[in-house]
């Protein structure tokens, strides 16, 4: 073997240069990293929607020894708490040995994902076919949505007030709805429109039956007859859809991708692959010296408005609550406070590297993407994270052997986006975006790297013990 140059050896001292996991990890970790995902496969699963993904987490918390917070009570270092939010955010606490006034640690993730919802009144029959109108929520490409099979989740509300549950698309057997689209020999004028509008908001119309009931000709036959097979299974009738909420999602599974099984491709990775992390690394830290509150929050694809979103005060009214039982107040464990926007970045992608400042890219493989700012432009709309927090990141990090890289959302006039770091900011705390690279990032198929899966709970868990 040649011995190395004076110059490779300085490069290797001085050079920033981050490394593909395998090169970093050994084979034991690859291996703990594939074994960790294997659970995460069935959360993804298990979560097409935020209800499914609070419940599911509240299921794991209890079991885990969680107790439903009551602010009243009392509580001592290592006592474990949640809060369910309106049954579509989760808040998970762990009381440490520090009083509260010394500030507490946030992980936060978002559980919902950009989707097709259905209108309130949105069954009709036109020629013969039964749809549902529906209604996109979060920033989607529309054109990505027709011709995949789709699984309906969601509540409906009765008109007795009894609440059912819908889920269907997702087991052997269960039929699934599509977006249909124009056959290529017929398609002129649509392949004339923009790419933004070669699929309209108003054509995601769903196909949900052509069958029309009874062999008596009828006027809308056929939604009588979707309308008579939803009433014998869930007892609704067609003005129980106003006070429902039900969500068109993929009804694929996970699956890995791949000959070497490295990747995953699923509906949902974001920010779902950032927020099972999140509650790994809460169960996996004991009994911390900080309390530790990691929060799942939702909406926040469409701007974190809304009561369960975190432009509302119910973290800032949780974390007031620790405040009070540790006697502290507020604005002290506010203002001691860090915060990790658990949320995802974009992954360079090839094919369209053009976007990409390569420099400033997050890649696949090479671990969890610390993102100093988000935004659009020049840094607009935005938590931008201090040096000094960034440093105390970084350290972290690295003394726990967590493989991780920094990166930015593309070129500075490329486009841009945001996440719920500003909203957290806001409130006094320091606050940095922490994620997963995603490549395909708000299609129904995104893809991610299992190595960075792990090293996104190695990472936060990390974070919340540092």
């Amino acid at each position: 073997m040649s011995k190395k140059t004076e110059a490779e050896i300085l490069k290797e001292k001085l050079f920033y240069k981050p490394e593909h996991a395998n090169y970093v990890c050994d084979e034991k970790e690859i291996a703990g990293a594939d074994k960790f995902c294997v659970d995460y496969v069935k959360f993804l699963n298990a979560c097409r929607t935020e209800r499914e993904a609070a419940a599911y987490t509240e299921d794991l918390a209890k079991k885990q020894g969680y107790k439903e917070f009551d602010p009243h009570a009392k509580y001592k270092a290592g006592d474990r708490v949640y809060s369910v939010i309106h049954g579509k955010a989760v808040i998970l606490c762990t009381f440490g040995k520090k009083s509260a006034a010394n500030g507490v640690r946030i992980l936060a993730a978002h559980i919902d994902s950009p989707r097709l919802d259905l209108k309130p009144n949105p069954l009709y029959e036109e020629d013969e076919l039964a749809l549902f109108k529906t209604h996109y929520y979060g920033g989607i490409k529309k054109y990505q949505w027709p011709t995949i099979p789709l699984a309906l989740h969601g509540i409906v509300m009765k008109k007795n007030g009894e609440k059912v549950c819908v889920r269907i698309g997702d087991e052997p057997g269960d039929p699934v709805f599509v977006v249909t689209d124009l056959l290529p020999h017929l398609d002129k004028q649509q392949a004339d429109r923009p790419m933004t509008k070669v699929i309209k908001g108003e054509e995601l119309n769903i196909l949900i039956g052509s069958r029309p009931f009874g062999k008596e000709k009828s006027d809308c036959a056929v939604k009588l007859n979707v309308l008579k097979i939803l009433n014998e299974k869930y007892g609704i009738i067609e003005e129980d859809f106003l006070s429902a909420e039900l969500e068109a999602v993929p009804a694929y599974p996970a699956v890995d991708i791949g000959f070497d099984r490295s990747l995953i491709g699923s509906y949902g990775h974001d920010d779902r692959v950032c927020a099972y992390p999140s509650v790994m690394a809460a169960f996996a830290v004991k009994k911390p010296e900080y309390t530790t509150v990691t929060v799942l929050t939702d909406k926040e694809e469409i701007g974190s408005d809304g009561n369960t979103g975190l432009q509302s005060a119910y973290l800032e009214h949780f974390i007031a609550d620790i405040a009070a039982i540790g006697k502290a107040e507020y604005r002290d464990v506010i203002r001691n406070s860090t915060c990790l926007s658990a949320d995802v970045n974009a992954g360079y992608d090839p094919t369209f590297g053009s976007v990409h400042d390569k420099k400033n890219a997050a890649y696949l493989n090479k671990g969890i993407v610390l993102t100093k700012y988000t935004g659009s432009g020049g840094k607009g709309s935005t938590n931008d994270a201090n040096a000094e927090f960034v440093f105390s990141v970084r350290d972290a990090f690295d003394k726990a052997k967590v493989v991780w890289q920094t990166g930015e959302l593309g070129k500075v006039d490329e486009g841009g986006g945001g996440t719920v770091a500003k909203y957290i900011a806001k409130l006094g705390a320091q606050v940095v975006d922490v994620g997963v690279p995603v490549l395909s990032m708000h299609a129904p198929f995104e893809v991610v790297a299992k190595a960075d899966v792990y090293m996104a709970y190695k990472g936060f868990k990390a974070f919340l013990e540092a």
